[in-house]
């Protein structure tokens, strides 16, 4: 797996923040049986850079914790079998890996939401990414069956990795 992390912000996160989120990146894969080698970008920012980038490309005017940007085009959430590792499109010609897309944190939001909800820093941001990689792998929250679905197993794959509030 190819894990990028970008930092455009410094951050205050008192613990290794990119091992956890590549060990968060890598339980995903494995729960989902993700079946190919993936890509997955990472990157940090604060309220003011997750703000433009939520009103350029989903025409919200505010901030928000967590996007993402899925690079894979699903017929049904989770489910893999329409990926061709002979369709260059989807995979990196250079090293033959899934591009999954790109996730964009907000540090801010990580530090104020671990706060509100009362658990820890650590929490939050892994809770951040897992929320992220389901996005990643097709899934949403429009409706309430989606919802609950999505919160299902960001608890079980969270359960998984002993990250518990």
């Amino acid at each position: 797996m190819s894990f990028i992390l970008e930092e455009e912000v410094k951050v205050p996160f008192e613990f290794d923040y990119a091992t956890l989120a590549e060990k968060v990146v890598n339980a995903c894969l494995d729960y989902a049986g993700f079946p190919y080698e993936a890509e997955v970008n990472l990157t940090l920012t604060d309220n003011e850079g997750i703000h433009t980038i939520n009103k350029e490309f989903r025409q919200i005017d505010r901030p928000t914790d967590v996007l993402s940007f899925p690079m894979l085009s699903y017929e049904a959430a989770g489910e893999f079998a329409f990926l061709d590792d002979e369709d260059c499109d989807d995979f990196n010609p250079d090293t033959g890996e899934a591009l999954l897309g790109d996730i964009v944190i907000s540090v801010e939001k990580v530090l104020e939401q671990a706060d509100n909800f009362g658990h820890s820093i650590e929490r939050e941001y892994a809770f951040l990414i897992t929320h992220s990689m389901l996005h990643l792998f097709g899934y949403d929250h429009m409706t309430e069956e989606e919802a609950a679905v999505m919160e299902s197993k960001q608890t079980e794959i969270l359960n998984e990795l002993n990250i518990l509030r």
